[in-house]
């Protein structure tokens, strides 16, 4: 069995970090988690993903506000500045459909949508999948990283982490992958099963 310590060394930024996001319990980084969640969800490159959520922000989309005032070309632009041209101009109609009906209905912060889902994790990925682009796949991908500061939602491993997990010989279980850390470390660990899932090479060094 791998050394979680190992594990969280080798691969343990989670998607957040990595786009620069200084997740907390706030309306501006939950709405750009939300982004990036859409992003991910594509089946594209995460770097890509994540260029292409740092254009955005940069651009004025890191509000959920900021990226309604963007017009669509603006928005098809940013997503190419990060070479996420693939599906650039679904996405921008996708962003912007999802920055409206935050605004319009939770004035601009998710965490009246983890209210109104009586902060259930069953219940909040079903909300989740109101907004264009976060299908299942993204909604386990915000829950995976949100539980960082949503504790409520601890422990998040979805189908992607914990098949991670089996190939580093860490148990499949999200009740026993929970106590072989932190409750503070477990989004970095759910994202580094993540990133091992994909990553042969990031799998071996993993597995001590």
């Amino acid at each position: 069995m791998s050394d979680v310590a190992t594990v969280l060394k080798t691969a343990g930024q989670t998607y957040a970090e990595q786009a620069g996001i200084k997740l907390r319990d706030q309306p501006r980084p939950l709405w750009q988690l939300l982004v990036l969640a859409n992003l991910l969800s594509a089946r594209i490159n995460s770097d890509v993903a994540v260029a292409a959520a740092r254009e955005l922000f940069a651009a004025g989309g890191d509000t959920p506000r900021g990226m309604a005032r963007l017009t669509w070309q603006d928005r098809v632009d940013a997503l190419g500045r990060g070479h996420y041209v693939r599906y650039d101009e679904s996405t921008s109609s996708r962003l912007g459909e999802c920055a409206e009906l935050l605004v319009g209905e939770y004035g601009g912060d998710m965490r009246k949508v983890a209210e109104e889902a009586g902060r259930d994790p069953k219940r909040l990925r079903q909300a989740l999948q109101r907004f264009k682009g976060i299908g299942e796949t993204g909604a386990d991908i915000f829950c995976r990283e949100a539980q960082e500061v949503w504790p409520w939602l601890r422990p998040y491993f979805d189908k992607r982490a914990l098949s991670g997990a089996g190939r580093v010989h860490l148990p499949r279980d999200p009740g026993k992958l929970a106590r072989l850390t932190k409750p503070d470390d477990l989004a970095h660990l759910a994202a580094a099963l993540v990133r091992i899932s994909r990553d042969t090479k990031l799998a071996r060094k993993a597995d001590t």
